[in-house]
């Protein structure tokens, strides 16, 4: 009966270790990508504000609320609040999420959008 108990716990312990470390090859995965397609726009190691709004602390922030950026009206009215779900259909098309977004660039693999997404959840 220990053993079973010993072999089952190894089990859940390699499945979080496993877990853990592909989310941490995503969210490298995302800084790299993140810098690559997004950087030119958006900073996420300061608050400033570019072409776009910063991206520090993106999850769990209203959409349109950073001070100091100027949104677009229907940002500002969109009601988001954003979650890797509301990230995920935003990247894939920003204007079929917020209809007059001024943001054009569409991600249109999935895995690229994971990878970006958990980046920005550890940021």
């Amino acid at each position: 009966m220990i053993g079973t108990f010993k072999q089952i716990a190894a089990a859940v312990i390699a499945t979080v270790l496993l877990a853990l470390n592909a989310h941490a090859q995503d969210a490298a995965e995302g800084q790299r990508l993140f810098q690559q397609r997004c950087g030119a726009c958006h900073q996420i190691d300061s608050t400033r504000n570019g072409v776009g709004p910063h991206l520090q602390g993106v999850i769990g922030r209203a959409a349109g609320s950073v001070d100091g950026f100027r949104y677009s009206s229907a940002m500002q009215g969109s009601g988001i609040t954003w979650d890797a779900v509301q990230l995920d259909t935003y990247l894939t098309n920003p204007g079929g999420l917020v209809k007059g977004t001024r943001m054009t660039q569409r991600f249109p693999k999935v895995d690229e959008r994971k990878a970006i997404i958990d980046f920005l959840a550890t940021r």
